[in-house]
């Protein structure tokens, strides 16, 4: 618990209506997109970067953890203050600063949401990629703190392959800036690299600068139906090995499915083992050639449907079945553990093979779907919380599908970092060197181990 004179101390840094103690707007700061909560001593809500560093400056002097949080859509528990202390959001600092034609790179604070910046860019006829789930609602911020993906990474990337520099709060409240425009640079350690994906534990990003494309001119997306999953498992290798790099190439199992079909009913192939939504791009006689070229691959490899979409209207609708599969899940059970494990793209049909057996061994649904083009499956486990026996099996199937994924040559996330929920794993995909590695990494910028206290590392 803070003291009282602390709490005075943070009111005179960023104004009394921006340090909130009271129960009720503490819970708002207590939880993320998982199951899991626990509530701060005290919400803090910065406007600069400048109040982050006086924040933290009182944080270190008196050994108080902070938690610097976003929009709290993170899916492994990485910034629930389970310590207590501060929770650090950066929500009001949501100012896009530069769109730079001259260099395409866009320079933004921290709590700008990710669809607003790639709106803003796109109104400028540029293309900022990096498209998690969450695009509607998680923060710029936070997309680097994970280096969040999103379906389009197959072709583009994920968030650290656009961030060009960042401006950073240290532990102790020094700010730094590392990186530039230049496009080349390898001048000492590449310090956005350590930053992006370190979940808040070695820094508070506050600015953030990322590079940006040219616009595609075209997109064609297709929906193509598999009554074997196996069968679509080896013709994502078979469009991929053609030559051919899409956009996306997303996968969606019987039940995933089946939960969306009882969720829009929009006339999906209940009987389908396998979905997969496939989208081109660039400039209009490409996306049209290699649509034509994935659609017959597809149909060589076992598909029964290829439904490809003629107008933008025709494939918001395709898409409308991959983006309601997490909110159709809700249908089924009350509880679902969302993962996120990556393998080698050879791998998938494997990876798939064992998700089906590790569902029937702990009698568990397992919806499988993700970014199959580039091996990044979430497989979704269903489960009712409140029975402990469930929970049990739940946790026990955990342990087998990060097992598994790193049997086959693959890593425990591929985009909703480490956080809490995968902590106990680390060191099964790591090994132990590595994690020293790490640790002392994490006790030269925080020696006091206030930043984020608890995430990532074993206990």
């Amino acid at each position: 618990m803070l003291d009282e004179q602390t709490v005075k101390e943070l009111q005179s840094i960023i104004g009394p209506e921006y340090v909130l103690t009271s129960p009720e707007d503490l819970i708002c700061y207590s939880y993320d997109g998982t199951f899991t909560e626990h509530q701060p001593d005290v919400a803090v809500l910065p406007a600069s970067t400048e109040e982050v560093s006086e924040v933290l400056k009182v944080a270190c002097r008196e050994g108080i953890p902070v938690v610097p949080r976003g929009a709290g859509s993170g899916l492994a528990a990485g910034s629930i203050p389970f310590s207590g202390g501060i929770a650090l959001s950066l929500t009001r600092m949501n100012r896009i600063l530069e769109i730079d034609h001259a260099n395409m790179m866009a320079t933004a604070q921290a709590g700008v949401i990710t669809a607003d910046l790639a709106a803003a860019v796109e109104a400028e006829g540029l293309f900022y990629p990096p498209d998690p789930a969450s695009i509607k609602h998680s923060t710029i911020g936070g997309n680097v703190a994970t280096n969040a993906g999103g379906p389009r990474c197959l072709k583009y990337g994920v968030t650290g392959d656009y961030v060009m520099a960042l401006e950073v709060v240290l532990a102790d409240g020094r700010v730094f800036r590392t990186g530039g425009k230049a496009i080349k640079n390898v001048t000492g350690y590449n310090l956005i690299q350590l930053l992006v994906g370190s979940e808040g534990t070695l820094g508070v990003v506050t600015e953030v600068t990322v590079k940006l494309l040219a616009m595609p001119k075209a997109k064609r997306t297709a929906l193509v139906t598999f009554p074997r999953l196996t069968d679509a498992s080896r013709t994502i290798h078979t469009v991929l090995s053609a030559g051919i790099l899409p956009a996306t190439l997303e996968l969606m199992d019987e039940t995933a499915i089946n939960c969306v079909e009882d969720y829009l009913h929009i006339g999906l192939p209940r009987e389908a083992e396998a979905i997969l939504i496939i989208e081109t791009d660039g400039n209009e006689a490409d996306a049209q050639r290699d649509i034509e070229v994935v659609a017959d691959l597809c149909r060589r490899g076992g598909a029964s449907e290829v439904k490809v979409a003629t107008t933008l209207a025709e494939s918001n609708e395709l898409w409308r079945a991959r983006q309601s599969v997490s909110p159709s899940l809700g249908q089924k059970r009350p509880n679902k553990l969302g993962e996120d494990i990556t393998v080698p793209r050879s791998a998938i049909p494997e990876m798939v093979a064992r998700l089906k057996e590790i569902s029937k061994k702990h009698d568990l649904p397992i919806v499988i779907f993700g970014h199959a083009g580039d091996g990044n499956l979430h497989p979704n486990i269903l489960f009712d919380r409140r029975n402990p026996q469930e929970w049990e099996r739940v946790e026990q199937a955990v342990g087998d599908i990060f097992a598994a994924a790193v049997e086959l040559g693959g890593a425990l996330s591929g985009e909703h970092g480490v956080g809490v929920l995968k902590r106990p794993y680390l060191e099964m995909n790591l090994g132990p060197i590595a994690i020293d590695v790490m640790r002392h990494i994490k006790k030269a910028l925080d020696p006091k181990g206030i930043l984020n206290p608890g995430k990532i590392f074993p206990a």
